[in-house]
């Protein structure tokens, strides 16, 4: 018997990403994935609607093809500068003396009850931990006796246009999206083991336009934040350097680019393509690795930096996961390595069957975990999710909730 269709869409900077999941009684099986580069979107945002619909259209296709199947949902991704996440905390009265349901419903609701300016919408509500009468540490309070409730929670925001856009692109490209999620949770999904999330680990999903960061520790998402620096970056500075076009400054990146120059030789040479019909010029790969290392320290600094300021630095004890397209240029674990000062390891996608010679690649990372996360929470009533920005539709819906709540 066939089992349910998800499919992640990972809406990238660099490339458009299908990945078709149909799940199994003991596991998920890749059966379709399809790509294309992306034209409409800079920085993890989409400035090119026509363009992004066009490119999700030709990775649809080609991910129906291989599937077999007719795509008509998805699970998005959401990444930019724009996302901001934080942390927050509720406290209620058991009425009941017993946490309920409702009760811990309400709790979340009492946590996530903070001021969001109107151009901004909740994208995650995630729990951390509950708290019964000052004992901490609780993953699921239900059933647990006590007179006080408290949540911890992280709540992800986003630019409201940013996701309407993400929306718009998907609809018009004849899809309905189940839900829109954090790139860089998504990515968790995939290349994170159980161990890393209780020990304490940084994930970093070094993409084309953005570099996300996640901070695990027991188990549940402490840390999120977006950098708006990425490969892209990377493939501008080799076409400004060794002036060449764009197109063969990315085909240079990915053969020949290493983020660490002391892991070449100073023989070893590349060919390097002209501007405007001039003849190709030969280079020492060496200069090539003297162009990209500053800027793979800064992205990495950066991100460091923004760890050390969440004050989650202490508790990364199993260390550094690196995924996402840029992090198979050579190198780059190295250097991460040396900035955060810890083990550190290329996370690739893990916890399927089917296509995964295909899938397993560092790129495919948000995609898989996109179609990951769509299977664990297809089961799950979804709660949180506001997604409508008009005002009058969520008090109809509150108002719903009361009625029911009375009955």
């Amino acid at each position: 018997m066939a089992g349910e269709i998800i499919v992640g869409l990972d809406i990238g900077t660099t490339k458009i990403c299908a990945v078709v999941g149909e799940v199994r009684s003991d596991s998920i099986e890749i059966i379709g994935i399809g790509t294309h580069p992306s034209e409409g979107l800079r920085k993890g945002v989409v400035v090119n609607i026509e363009k992004t619909v066009n490119s999700i259209k030709e990775a649809i296709e080609e991910a129906e093809t291989m599937a077999g199947c007719e795509i008509s949902s998805v699970y998005a991704g959401i990444a930019g500068g724009h996302i901001k996440g934080f942390n927050s905390h509720g406290v209620i009265a058991l009425k009941e003396k017993e946490v309920t349901r409702k009760d811990v419903d309400r709790v979340i609701e009492a946590a996530s009850a903070v001021a969001i300016p109107m151009d901004r919408e909740v994208i995650h509500v995630l729990t951390q931990e509950f708290i019964v009468d000052e004992q901490d540490g609780i993953i699921d309070p239900l059933g647990m006796a006590g007179v006080r409730l408290e949540a911890k929670i992280h709540i992800v925001t986003g630019a409201v246009t940013s996701a309407q856009n993400i929306i718009k692109c998907a609809n018009r490209a004849g899809l309905d999206v189940c839900d829109i999620v954090l790139e860089s949770l998504a990515s968790s999904e995939a290349v994170l083991s159980d161990e890393e999330r209780n020990l304490g680990v940084a994930l970093i999903d070094f993409g084309g336009g953005t570099t996300d960061m996640a901070v695990f520790s027991k188990g549940t998402i402490k840390h999120t934040s977006v950098l708006a620096l990425g490969g892209d970056n990377l493939t501008y500075d080799i076409s400004i350097g060794l002036r060449t076009p764009g197109k063969e400054a990315e085909k240079i990146k990915m053969k020949y680019g290493c983020a660490l120059s002391s892991m070449i030789s100073k023989d070893e040479t590349i060919e390097v393509p002209g501007v405007g019909g001039r003849p190709a010029r030969v280079l020492s790969r060496q200069i090539l690795c003297e162009i990209l290392e500053p800027r793979v320290e800064e992205i990495f600094t950066l991100i460091h930096n923004e760890l050390v300021r969440s004050g989650y630095e202490d508790i990364i004890n199993s260390g550094v996961v690196i995924t996402g397209g840029s992090a198979e240029l050579a190198g780059v674990a190295e250097m991460a390595e040396q900035i955060f000062n810890g083990p550190t390891r290329t996370g690739y996608p893990q916890g399927m069957s089917g296509l995964v010679e295909i899938v397993n690649k560092p790129m495919y990372a948000t995609a898989v975990g996109l179609v990951l996360y769509g299977a664990k929470r297809s089961k799950v009533k979804k709660k949180f999710r506001i997604r409508d920005t008009n005002i009058f539709s969520r008090v109809m819906e509150r108002m719903k909730r009361w009625f029911m709540d009375v009955i």
